[in-house]
């Protein structure tokens, strides 16, 4: 791994996982729920077609900034975080947060039966929208039988 690479990954996984959620945004509604899922969900579907473009429209403005470009976020993607590109099988979790800020934690199943927590960080932009602001992976004690 490049010096590059465990920077980029570094800055990546933690750039939102040490903010306090917002104390005064209030609790996520079940449509915020359903929209956090949505986008993690819409952006693990664009890496699976490997549509470096869609899976960078779902990544915040200080991932966006930090890689320039979508062709150099998939290949930091594919490098670190194999999993995520080609689950074999996905499960969410309830999401955690406040109208403003959220964690979800997200079970991936590898090609090899390994299962892998993936704990994303999403940030409720200007437009309401969400958006993906890191993403740490962990393996998981255990795999699949």
């Amino acid at each position: 791994m490049s010096m590059r690479s465990l920077v980029m990954r570094i800055v990546v996984v933690s750039a939102f996982l040490c903010a306090p959620v917002g104390a005064n945004a209030g609790p996520l509604s079940a449509l915020d729920e359903k929209q956090i899922i949505a986008v993690v969900q819409s952006q693990l579907k664009a890496f699976a077609a490997e549509d470096a473009e869609k899976a960078f429209s779902y990544a915040a403005p200080n991932i966006r900034a930090l890689l320039g470009t979508a062709d150099n976020f998939l290949e930091m993607v594919r490098s670190q975080y194999d999993v995520v590109v080609h689950p074999v099988s996905v499960v969410f979790l309830k999401p955690k947060g406040d109208g403003a800020l959220s964690v979800i934690k997200v079970q991936l199943t590898d090609e090899d039966g390994d299962v892998w927590t993936a704990t994303y960080t999403l940030q409720r932009q200007k437009n309401k929208q969400w958006r993906i602001t890191g993403c740490a992976l962990a393996e998981a004690l255990g795999s699949m039988v």
